[in-house]
């Protein structure tokens, strides 16, 4: 398992389009992606559980991989942070 903090740096607004690229992201990738905040704990492939979550700009949360590519799922979710 590969547990990252991460600081949201873009501004991300909570519209469905950014939500929609971030799950196409995750699910990428064949590891479990789940997103961390607020002491809950999201699965970061399914659309319905992300748009649950209120983020902006400076959020710091933890992204969590857990499987045969997870380094690969984390770095790839964060650099969705820092870009999008």
């Amino acid at each position: 398992m590969v547990r990252r903090p991460v600081t949201i740096q873009s501004e991300m607004d909570m519209e469905a389009r950014p939500i929609a690229h971030l799950v196409q992201e995750a699910s990428q990738y064949a590891s479990q992606v789940y997103i961390e905040l607020d002491n809950k704990k999201i699965n970061a492939k399914s659309i319905m559980g992300m748009m649950s979550l209120e983020w902006e700009r400076g959020t710091n949360l933890t992204v969590i991989a857990e499987g045969t590519d997870e380094k690969s799922a984390v770095d790839g979710v964060e650099a969705f942070f820092a870009s999008h």
